[in-house]
Order: C-alpha cells, then structure tokens, then sequence
C-alpha cells in the first residue's frame, strides 16, 4: 500500500499541470485523471466470445447481474457499480467531436440468473457504454467491466473494445486493471495482449493484468480431476514467453461453481443432500452423462425438473464433485458448502490474487498512471512551466518506494531486466508476485512469527547487498537489487514496529539496518 499522502501529491501535481497546460487538449485529460484518481478502482473483464466472461462478473459481484447468453448487452461495454437499487443507462455513441450527450436512462428487470437490460429499440452499435448500478456492497469501491468478447464482433465494436481495454484513447474512463479470460493460450489471445506492448498502450502495464483460465472444470474432457489439470497448465501458461509480458500471474477458475458459491439456494443444497444421501453405486451410473442424469427415474428423491437446474447451476463436473464431497463431510449447512464451492472452484484463489496484487495496489497504480500521463504531456508538448512540472513528477517516481518496485516489477515481466531465473523469481516474489504479505514476499511459512520474518529480512537483505557490492554485478541488476534492498528495509521497519503487513511506502525515516552475520549463508542470486 502506499504510504499516506500520496493521492494528495498526485492530485496536486495534476492541478498545477491542468493551470501549465490550460487552453489545450491536454488540460481536459489532466482534470479527468485527476477526477479518475479520486474514483473506485476499475477492474475490465476481458476475452474471446464464450471464454466465460459473463459467469466470472457474476462470481466476483456475488449474484447474477450479466446474461450468459449473446444477447445484445453482451455486445457492449458495461460498467457495474454500487448503487441503492438496480438501474441501468445508455451511453449514446457520439461522432468526433460531437457534444456528448447525457445517459438514456433504460429499463432494468431482474431475474433469476441476470439483470434484463432493454435497450429500448436501440442497436447495441448505438452506445458507447452501459452503466448499470447494483445493490451489492461487493461493488462499493470498485467497479467492474464486462467487455464483448474479442472475436465475433462487429468491426466498430471491436474497435471500441479494444481502445477501452489498452486506454490507447488516454480517456479517464479507461480500466486500472484487467483480467483476461481465455480457455486456452491461442493466437487470438496473443494478438490482442499484444496491444499492451504498444507504446500508447501503457494505461494497463502487465502488473495490472492477470490472466484467467476459464472454464477450468472442462479441462481433460470434464474429468475428475479437471481442476488440478488446470491448475498445472495455469502454472505453465504463468511461466510462458508468450504471456510473461503481459500479465502478471494466471489463475484457473471453473465458473459455475464459482458463481454458486454465491448463488446456490437452500433449495438447491437441500437436492444435492438428497442425492448424495443415495448410495454411490447408484449415483455414478446417473452421471455417466448429463442425459442419464436428468433423464426420469423411479426412486430417485429428486424430481426430474430439479435435476435440470442442478445441471444447469453447477454442469456435470461440479454435481461429479458435490455429491462425494457432501457425503465425506456431512451436511456442515449451506453456508458452509458455498465456501467449499468457492474454495474448489478456484474463486477464494482468485479473490486472494486479486486483492494482493491490484486492490491493495489501488492507489499505487492510479498514481503511476497519472505520472505517466504527465511525463507524456510534458515530453510532447513544451509550455511555460512544464519542465518544472516534468521535474516534480520525476522527483515524486523517483522519492516513493512504491514506484520503484512497480517499475521493476514491470521490467521483469517485460524482460527488460537480464538475470538467471532464479534471481528474476526471487525479485518477483520480494515485489509481490506470489501474494503482497510480507510471509509471501519472503517465502516464509504463513504462520511465521514476527521475529521469524525479520529473520528472513535480515538473510535477504544481506544477499541482495552482497549483488549491489559486487563489482562484476550488471548496473541493471545492481539498481534492481538496490530497490529489492529498500523493499527489505521498509518490512524491517514496519515488523520492528509491530505493524506486520505488507507496507511498501514512503522510504524515509527507515531506521539503519543492522549489520550482516559475519558467515551469510550463499546467495541465491547472481549477476548474468
């Protein structure tokens, strides 16, 4: 997190640059990041048609608010919000330089697996976007992005969808953050993560993306053992050339059953119960298949209609899964088994990753977006002033810990930064790449005690000393070892003082750190 004061830096240096650059077109962008600053974090879903964007939005809100289907709203840019009740409005499409108008409000119905949006005659071609609030303290503080999938579109849509997603436009609008679906690594999602390597496209640098492997449960055919199948290959794909610069993890999450986690009904729980209470000779000949399972049977406790919805709610893979489960630890309450849900279907995992390495970075990554907005401005457009705003700017990067390890985060996703592998692994974990608790960024034992971590604070920070000594080391590694150093020393600072987290942010007043043992064991790390 950063340290306190910084949104109040950033939002000043932003209204010092909207006065330097007053009466041009850089003057509205400076006012809007400064508005975007103060606003929620905007997390965009993103992938290829059918690769489960819709499921997951309505996993992460907690109940269902996107339609499954290809209807006509899955065709535009939707935004979902907290608001005191269900309201949607239309953004109309505007020609260049057309005065904007104000949102359509539409009509709103809820049902029982979505939020029915009328788009009131209207062609989904004619908006821009849908703003849709929803009642759910899920969304306070954040707002989430469905997008239209990244294939099957019309071209404009396509157009659309892609300048939002890579904010290539500059608008304040633009996500902070984004979790790209896919179902496997294919040339299409390669070509559009390519976008964040353009040089206008750097709104959503790979630290602010995560790649999701959907659908997990249909790995291997629908499998037993279907999620531990993807949880290998999400690990493999993590590893991979071709994703490595553009996202920062991959995380495998079977849909359905992660949106029952919030969305299975008592009624549902209590027919899963009846089923898993028949014995496993029985059940196993009925999921042969999804027919054999729904299709009309004498004895069985649960009626046939009641058994489509099962199957429609959780698929073949997740009832497979359910009723073993249910009868190995009895029936502990629905509450219970929702957690079992989402801890099976990968979504507590994913809720983890996220809040480590976006959420808890919210402030980071609005800031390090306004600083590179500015460095733009002032690199392209000279004006009275502007060098002494480019110098504030640079001083601010350069002054918070924060936008150092953010920077070199990103260069070692990018392979900016020459080293053996097991240096770039151990300067992606210190910055947080395998969670932002300072257990994590140690590779310490979760349950480690204060006086164990600063143990480890300790071993570290005297290896990473060691690279920056060396005179062989490359001056690359040198300075990335050197901002590994202040990292360690923040977390010395912060566990002397009892307060444990995962606090990376203003550097100064870091008490000076003691001294190494005299025989540090090796260091696993080396220049190249």
């Amino acid at each position: 997190m950063a340290g306190p004061g910084l949104r109040e830096r950033i939002s000043s240096l932003l209204a010092d640059a909207g006065e330097a650059y007053a009466g041009t077109p850089w003057e509205r962008r400076f006012q809007a990041e400064e508005r975007h600053l103060e606003g929620a974090l905007r997390v965009a879903i993103a992938g290829t048609v059918k690769a489960g964007k819709s499921t997951l939005l309505n996993a992460l809100v907690g109940q269902p608010v996107a339609a499954t289907d290809a209807g006509e709203c899955t065709r535009v840019i939707t935004e979902y919000i907290y608001g005191q009740r269900a309201e949607a409005w239309g953004v109309l499409a505007a020609e260049p330089g057309a005065v904007v108008q104000s949102p359509v409000l539409l009509d709103v119905a809820q049902t029982d697996v979505d939020l029915r949006i009328d788009l009131r005659s209207r062609r989904a071609e004619d908006f821009s976007r849908l703003l849709v609030t929803v009642p759910n303290p899920a969304l306070i503080g954040l707002t989430v992005i469905d997008t239209p999938g990244m294939s099957s579109l019309t071209r404009q849509l396509g157009v659309n969808a892609r300048r939002f997603l890579t904010g290539a436009d500059d608008s304040a609008d633009r996500p902070d953050a984004v979790l790209y679906l896919m179902r496997q690594l294919h040339l299409t999602d390669a070509s559009f993560l390519e976008a964040f390597r353009d040089p206008v496209a750097r709104d959503v640098p790979p630290v602010n993306a995560l790649g999701i492997l959907s659908r997990a449960d249909e790995v291997g055919g629908g499998r037993d053992d279907a999620l531990a199948m993807a949880a290998s290959i999400a690990s493999r794909y993590a590893r991979e050339d071709q994703l490595r610069p553009y996202v920062q993890t991959v995380v495998p999450v079977a849909g359905l059953l992660a949106t029952c986690a919030s969305t299975l009904s008592e009624s549902d729980y209590d027919d899963l119960s009846s089923l898993a209470d028949l014995p496993a000779s029985v059940t196993d000949g009925m999921l042969l298949s999804g027919d054999r399972f729904i299709a009309g049977r004498r004895f069985v406790p649960v009626a046939q209609d009641r058994r489509l919805q099962l199957m429609e709610r959780l698929g073949l893979y997740g009832i497979r899964w359910a009723l073993p489960e249910l009868r190995s630890t009895g029936r502990l309450g629905l509450p219970a088994f929702r957690q079992q849900l989402a801890d099976h279907s990968g979504l507590t995992h994913l809720r983890e990753v996220l809040r480590a390495q976006i959420l808890e970075r919210r402030d980071v990554l609005k800031a390090d977006a306004a600083l590179r907005l500015v460095q733009r401005a002032t690199s392209s457009t000279a004006v009275p002033g502007s060098a002494r705003i480019a110098s504030q700017s640079e001083k601010l990067r350069l002054g918070i810990a924060d936008f150092q390890q953010l920077q070199l985060l990103n260069d070692l996703r990018q392979g900016a930064l020459e080293a053996d592998l097991a240096t770039r692994a151990a300067l992606e974990r210190l910055l947080g790449s395998d969670g932002g608790s300072v257990a994590a960024r140690l590779g310490a034992p979760a349950s480690s005690s204060p006086d164990v971590l600063l143990g480890f604070v300790v071993e570290q920070h005297s290896q990473w000393r060691r690279v920056v000594s060396d005179v062989l080391t490359d001056p690359r590694l040198a300075r990335a070892a050197a901002v590994a150093q202040k990292a360690l020393e923040i977390m010395h600072r912060d566990l002397s003082n009892g307060m444990g987290g995962a606090s990376t942010g203003d550097p100064h007043d870091v008490k000076e750190f003691p001294p190494a043992s005299p025989s540090p064991p090796p260091a696993p790390v080396s220049g190249s």
